[in-house]
């Protein structure tokens, strides 16, 4: 244990390094902790592990109808195809078939029934995936057509729905709005948007003794993992282990959607013995798993002449899909974020949870709020333009204020508002009002090209609304060299959730992050995990990793007070020594000297987040522990005669406390504003009349690429501004809030269509704004002022 063959630091070259600062602990840019593996393509994912000899390759079959009755399954054409080594349903699961995560209603293979396009019915386990996709397509499936329900609207109007409705009542909205000075209605479709994470879905799972499993998964949430592969086998839970180091891309798509494959391969192990992997190629991937909720919206809203918020009604339509997955928090989180920035006055909010024939929705980065804030944005500009007004000078009437009207309609006090002077720093910065009289005199001379801009807000509330999920556990050990082994429940997706939590472990100790080695999420090592989302993946497991680094530290600062009779305030570690009254310690020295004196050196951490409740009977609480807060000023150019666009310049400027890795953080706020802006200018999911999805892959469904960036984008974040809050080093949370920035270059598209009417119309553009559809909003402009395009006008087109 003794490091007798290395040559101890002197106390001049120990003191030279204790006077310098640590460079890679909290608030250093230190770089994503596998990004030499990601440049270089060696970071393992799962379909990179090596194989298991005998492995099997699962394939499922997927209905191809969006309501029936299954009247006869035949597999036994399956068997004729060498290499098939077994075909089951839903009569070989041995144990629980359905894996809803909160409610019933996710059978793993259909039973009687299928509901929607793409539902597995039967899986194909063989000697590679070709075959079993061979086989699977074999199988004889008769079925009874029933009746659709694909249209979000039609649901809407037949309660049609997965979950009962859910009221925010504050005063009353009725009144308000009979008696407003100006009162405007209007609808709103809001599209859904596919996950399209680099790695599709895949697991792979080795049967261990005791009828036990080695889950290898990519999911957010390795403990709903462990918990559904158990219940499907009729095993307990501590027969089941999860393993999960990376994951290539999950932006919610694998929180509850990754348990399928995981399942099903479980089933497969159980039944013949052998390990078992499942990986969706895109398109069967792209038809069996949930997207973002697309929504309905009616709004009725009722202002006085300044655009001020009198009262306002919305009704929220979420399409959840044919299961209730996760749709009732998705659903609530858009109801508690119907107000973004906003005081809405006398306000009802009813939100709607919707069942269509079509795969079961999830969640999605934003987790409903997103399809919230639009929803308001939306009645933002359509009062702007109904008064004739800059459609800033509207949000910034309605913004919240910090000693009144700081009340959300769910009883929320909106502590520590930063907007106002955000969106102050933000309009200088960006030069907002030179450049709304550059463009105004642009368009005025420019017959065809039209420019807009817009300046948006963002108020996110962070924390999961389902309060038991804000905790989590970390696991930290010191061996006998100084260096550190940390696991926590959190999962590492690409956003550097890991480099972070290694951070705080590093700042505690004070030691180079070199010396902490994350290793994967394991459900055997830190049980009971929370899934990564919600923005919440830093918040909760740093704080938990802190706190086990801080027991381990407490009982080196005890030790060492003690060896050497000085007071535990004697006792200072800093950049790698430690300072011992006047004597200074390289750290792993001190760590031998502590294991030799029977010092434990190993602690487990946990962490809940304090102050969160909400009353659902009363639709009052406080479901979020803050808020964070961005802005985005957008400008956008719009060739009024084919309806495409060009993104020009984005000016960002993002609250994230004391930011504990500024490069991260960054990074976290560009990729989030681009597929905000994605999801509503170009991502678009298409339906046929059967409820089959024709987007069903990169060829047909689109997402940002490096052509569709802002010419010009400048991302800033607010400095010397820690969280009140105790959250952990004073950081705020960075994963989702900037998802939301994008609604801004979808509010600059229609600033610049609305100018074809002097800006006195709001167009009818729903999202996501695609070049057809600006191109009608130009046509509905048009109309509006009797300018149909001439001839000459067509020629240039």
């Amino acid at each position: 244990m003794s490091n007798h063959h290395k040559i101890e630091p002197s106390q001049a070259q120990l003191l030279a390094l204790f006077e310098q600062d640590l460079q890679t602990g909290v608030g250093r840019s230190v770089k994503h902790d596998s990004a030499q593996k990601h440049v270089c393509g060696e970071a393992q994912y799962i379909d990179d592990r090596l194989e298991f000899p005998n492995q099997l390759h699962v394939y499922a079959r997927l209905s191809d109808r969006a309501h029936a009755k299954i009247i006869h399954v035949d597999t036994s054409p399956c068997y004729a195809i060498d290499g098939v080594r077994l075909v089951i349903t839903h009569h070989d699961i041995p144990g629980l078939k359905d894996i809803g995560p909160l409610l019933p209603g996710d059978p793993l293979l259909a039973i009687d029934t299928v509901e929607f396009v793409g539902q597995p019915i039967l899986a194909v386990a063989a000697c590679d995936l070709d075959t079993a996709r061979t086989a699977a397509m074999a199988a004889i499936i008769e079925y009874e057509d029933l009746e659709p329900v694909l249209d979000v609207v039609e649901a809407l109007r037949k309660k049609h729905f997965v979950l009962d409705s859910h009221t925010h009542r504050r005063g009353d909205s009725a009144n308000a709005l009979a008696h407003a000075e100006h009162r405007l209605q209007g609808t709103l479709h809001i599209g859904g948007q596919e996950h399209f994470y680099l790695e599709t879905q895949i697991s792979s799972v080795m049967p261990s003794e005791d009828g036990g499993m080695i889950v290898y998964c990519s999911t957010q949430n390795p403990t709903e993992v462990q918990k559904l592969v158990a219940e499907v086998l009729d095993v307990s839970m501590n027969k089941v282990v999860v393993d999960m180091r990376r994951m290539g891309g999950g932006f919610g798509g694998k929180e509850t959607q990754a348990a399928s494959p995981a399942c099903l391969c479980a089933v497969v192990a159980r039944i013949t013995g052998q390990p078992a992997k499942m990986r969706l190629p895109r398109v069967e991937d792209m038809q069996m798993t949930g997207k973002r909720h697309p929504f309905y919206v009616e709004y009725d809203v009722g202002f006085d002449a300044r655009g001020r918020l009198q009262g306002i009604q919305l009704e929220l339509a979420g399409n959840c899909g044919y299961s209730p997955d996760l749709s009732a928090s998705i659903v609530d989180r858009a109801m508690f974020h119907a107000d973004n920035a906003y005081y809405l006055g006398d306000a009802t909010i009813n939100g709607h949870r919707c069942k269509t024939n079509t795969a079961s929705n999830t969640a999605y980065r934003g987790f409903g709020g997103p399809q919230g804030m639009v929803a308001i944005e939306q009645v933002m500009d359509h009062i702007a333009r109904h008064l004739g007004l800059d459609p800033l000078a509207v949000r910034k009437i309605n913004y919240y204020g910090k000693t009144e009207r700081n009340e959300t309609h769910y009883y929320q006090t909106v502590e520590h508002n930063l907007l106002d002077e955000m969106t102050a720093d933000l309009e200088a910065s960006s030069q907002y009002a030179q450049r709304r009289e550059a463009i105004k005199a642009f368009n005025a001379s420019s017959p065809y090209l039209k420019k807009g801009l817009a300046l948006t807000p963002v108020k996110f509330g962070i924390s999961f609304t389902a309060s038991f999920l804000n905790q989590a556990g970390a696991l930290i050990h010191v061996y006998t060299d100084g260096s550190i082994h940390l696991n926590h429940g959190g999962t590492e997706m690409g956003q550097g959730l890991n480099t972070k939590v290694a951070q705080v472990v590093a700042e505690v100790f004070q030691v180079d992050i070199s010396r902490v080695q994350i290793t994967a999420t394991n459900t055997d090592k830190v049980p009971n995990t929370s899934p990564t989302a919600a923005s919440s993946g830093t918040d909760l497991n740093g704080k938990a990793a802190q706190n086990a680094a801080e027991i381990i530290k407490q009982r080196l600062i005890a030790f060492a007070a003690a060896t050497y009779a000085v007071s535990e305030q004697e006792v200072i570690f800093h950049n790698g020594q430690v300072l011992v009254g006047e004597l200074l310690l390289s750290f792993e020295t001190l760590i031998q000297q502590a294991y030799f004196g029977q010092v434990s050196l190993s602690s487990t951490g946990y962490y809940k987040t304090p102050k969160i409740f909400y009353d659902r009977s009363q639709a009052r609480g406080r479901p979020f522990y803050y808020f964070a807060f961005g802005a985005a000023c957008a400008e956008v150019i719009v060739d009024t005669l084919t309806g495409e666009y060009k993104m020009l310049r984005t000016d960002i400027l993002h609250d994230v406390g004391a930011s504990l890795n500024p490069a991260i953080d960054i990074g976290q706020v560009e990729g989030g504003y681009i597929q905000g802006a994605g999801w509503l200018t170009m991502e678009e999911l298409v339906w046929n009349a059967k409820g089959k999805l024709m987007t069903n892959g990169p060829a047909s469904y689109k997402i940002p690429a490096v052509a569709d960036m802002p010419l010009d984008l400048r991302v800033t974040l607010v400095e010397n501004r820690k969280n009140p809050e105790d959250t952990v080093f004073h950081s705020k949370a960075v994963g989702e809030p900037p998802f939301m920035l994008g609604i801004a270059a979808w509010c600059a598209i229609k600033d610049a269509v609305a100018s074809l009417a002097n800006y006195r119309v709001q167009p009818d553009i729903d999202a996501p704004a695609t070049p057809e559809r600006v191109l009608w909003g130009c046509e509905q402009m048009r109309k509006h002022t009797q300018q149909a395009p001439t001839a000459q006008d067509e020629q240039h087109a």
